[in-house]
């Protein structure tokens, strides 16, 4: 049975937005597993989405304060039926981040990222997939706010899907 996934980064509540979209908060409450990349910025926005998912995989981001540092860790790694994934918050500038990437996550099929606020859906010459869902709730300067979903199944990452958030 597939597993299915949300990824998001750089919410940034209460700083951006008081709150997530209803569109997300669904989106998370009924994944498996949900992906943050980071900038959270409070703490207790990490508690709300703990609360709403049944398996959260996350990692502070540049602006997440001392007790977010305490809470996650810099880099996470997942293994999802049998697809092996990696998270950080910054991958650096566009220009050479594939190269980077494999580098750095010589054992990752799927890197998640965020910071940059742009969504990103590259694969690099050796296979890692690299997603960066963009921002559900600070668009800066892309057309809208975006989170992605994906699923997983037996060792495939598959329907990889950029979403739109919808005003409330």
């Amino acid at each position: 049975m597939p597993l299915n996934l949300v990824l998001v980064a750089d919410t940034h509540v209460p700083k951006r937005a008081r709150d997530l979209p209803a569109q997300v908060w669904s989106a998370v409450e009924s994944a498996d597993v949900v992906f943050h990349a980071g900038d959270w910025v409070s703490a207790t926005h990490l508690e709300e989405f703990r609360r709403r998912s049944r398996l959260l995989v996350g990692v502070y981001g540049n602006n997440d304060g001392p007790e977010l540092r305490r809470s996650l860790p810099e880099t996470a790694e997942i293994t999802l039926e049998g697809v092996r994934f990696a998270m950080v918050h910054e991958t650096g500038q566009a220009k050479g981040r594939e190269a980077r990437c494999e580098a750095r996550h010589l054992e990752a099929d799927v890197l998640v990222f965020g910071h940059s606020h742009i969504p990103w859906d590259t694969t690099t010459p050796r296979g890692l997939r690299l997603l960066n869902p963009g921002s559900p709730t600070d668009r800066r300067r892309q057309p809208a706010c975006t989170f992605m979903t994906a699923t997983v199944d037996s060792g495939k990452l598959g329907d990889v899907r950029l979403h739109e958030v919808l005003r409330d």
